[in-house]
């Protein structure tokens, strides 16, 4: 039974990393993996995704957050399949931006034509909130994965992130989507982010 998949993590977690190899895999099998990301993530080369990894990038097709995913990809498939070639799975890179529309969409992929999508992407924004794409992902896939990093600042796991301006001073708030990596964002434990952006270090500072 196909399935609806969202893997999720922080920043630097290594998602993409796991999106290239998951992919890779498929391959191996000989079953064809079409790898997609939006166009609003504009690091790195166009149409690639790329990871901290040197050497480790992956072709894409991009879409905008006004497009139909179940609209494009279904020729896709369906021409693949005509060809008689098996498409392994659906990866999606940064999930976090896609519209709630698009993730309901996405879910039509392995309900009605038996292909599993697998998404990656954030959590929560450098603000503490659920982006929309990913809130609609926990709320409908079918199976939940978290990929693993450690905080920034300690030996615990990370679970948040916070954004940074160019001094290095942190951002308290502002736009949930603004594109960057280790420039801008820190993944760090929920304590972590609590000293770094509230001040918080210990409970006298709730008194």
């Amino acid at each position: 039974m196909s399935k609806l998949y969202f893997h999720y993590g922080t920043m630097n977690a290594g998602k993409s990393v796991n999106l290239i190899k998951d992919a890779y895999n498929y391959e191996e099998l000989g079953r064809i993996a079409i790898v997609i990301k939006p166009k609003l993530d504009s690091r790195g080369q166009a149409g690639q995704i790329s990871c901290r990894i040197e050497g480790m990038q992956r072709e894409a097709i991009l879409f905008t957050e006004t497009e139909n995913l179940f609209d494009r990809l279904e020729p896709i498939i369906s021409s693949l399949q005509e060809e008689g070639k098996r498409v392994g799975a659906i990866f999606v890179d940064e999930a976090q931006f896609l519209t709630r529309e698009q993730a309901f969409q996405l879910s039509h992929i392995p309900d009605f034509l038996s292909v599993p999508v697998m998404a990656y992407g954030l959590r929560t924004d450098a603000f503490g909130h659920a982006f929309e794409g990913s809130l609609a992902l926990f709320e409908i896939a079918d199976a939940l994965k978290e990929i693993k990093t450690m905080c920034y600042h300690s030996d615990k796991k990370a679970t948040m992130v916070y954004r940074m301006d160019e001094d290095g001073n942190v951002i308290k708030n502002g736009n949930a989507i603004e594109v960057g990596g280790n420039d801008k964002y820190r993944a760090c434990s929920r304590k972590e982010y609590k000293r770094m952006v509230y001040g918080i270090k210990s409970a006298e500072d709730l008194i």
